[in-house]
């Protein structure tokens, strides 16, 4: 289905199974995990808890031999693709984290960097160690070291056309479709909760979309079941709006299903 669930960091912070319960809850559901690089559960476990496609979320990182590693890593744990963060150079200023002094508990550690010395990396600022001077030669650079796909995550902008592949934001969305001409596949991440969520996207030239929120909310009020829960409502409500629309395909949903009011930024299934 075209739901896959988006990287989400620290995840048994939520749940003490954490990543491993929701990778088994996407392989269950047939759908494409993507695992953070601030996980609690490392490449090789969520690996190991049985077959699944699985993307793996990378920054580019000051020390490239960090990178490299963790590419070599998911590849050979049989990961399909690197999906490359290119709008983290400064991390926003996050009011609630502040606030609750919020710092990843001692019981926890970010397992895919166990045995480095990352100082400050268990902390809120981890981005410290990212490198902020990013640019498309990096990107270039990160395809010599891999043959894996690599989907960049964060464009919001037709600008970057050239190097396209992931969009966050669904007003973004149809100006970057437009702009690549679907040479490449775009997916929306972010912001979507219903079932007509991801109608609309896929309207709008979407090849899918990617989950977060839901499926750490749900994994943390009923772990591996939840996660499993959520997608399957999701996939309940994506199937009964292409029914309610004339759709028996996912190739059938086009742009005529969808209307845009031009005076509030509001997108609405033409049902």
């Amino acid at each position: 289905m075209p739901i896959m669930i988006a990287s989400s960091a620290m995840q048994k912070m939520a749940h003490p199974e954490g990543e491993l319960a929701t990778a088994r809850a996407a392989s269950a559901a047939g759908t494409i995990m993507a695992l953070s690089t601030l996980a609690t559960s490392s490449i090789e476990e969520v690996a190991s808890t049985g077959p699944g496609i699985r993307f793996f979320q990378l920054y580019v990182m000051k020390d490239r031999s960090i990178v490299t590693q963790l590419v070599e890593r998911a590849e050979k744990a049989g990961f399909k693709a690197i999906v490359l963060t290119v709008d983290t150079p400064r991390v926003g200023r996050r009011e609630a984290d502040i606030k609750n002094r919020f710092i990843l508990p001692q019981h926890l550690t970010l397992e895919n960097f166990e045995g480095l010395d990352l100082g400050m990396l268990n902390r809120t600022d981890s981005p410290i160690l990212v490198d902020r001077s990013l640019n498309w030669k990096d990107v270039k650079w990160l395809q010599t070291i891999t043959k894996l796909p690599i989907l960049l995550k964060g464009v919001l902008t037709a600008e970057d056309e050239n190097y396209l592949i992931c969009s966050e934001r669904i007003m973004a969305l149809e100006e970057i479709v437009k702009d690549v001409e679907r040479r490449i596949p775009v997916f929306l991440d972010g912001g979507v909760r219903r079932g007509t969520d991801v109608f609309k996207a896929l309207a709008l030239g979407a090849s899918g979309v990617f989950i977060g929120r839901p499926v750490v909310f749900s994994l943390a009020v009923h772990g591996e079941a939840g996660v499993r829960k959520v997608l399957q409502m999701l996939r309940d409500e994506f199937e009964l709006t292409m029914a309610l629309s004339g759709c028996r395909t996912v190739e059938e949903i086009t742009r005529n299903h969808v209307m845009l009011d031009t005076k509030t930024p509001r997108i609405s299934p033409n049902l």
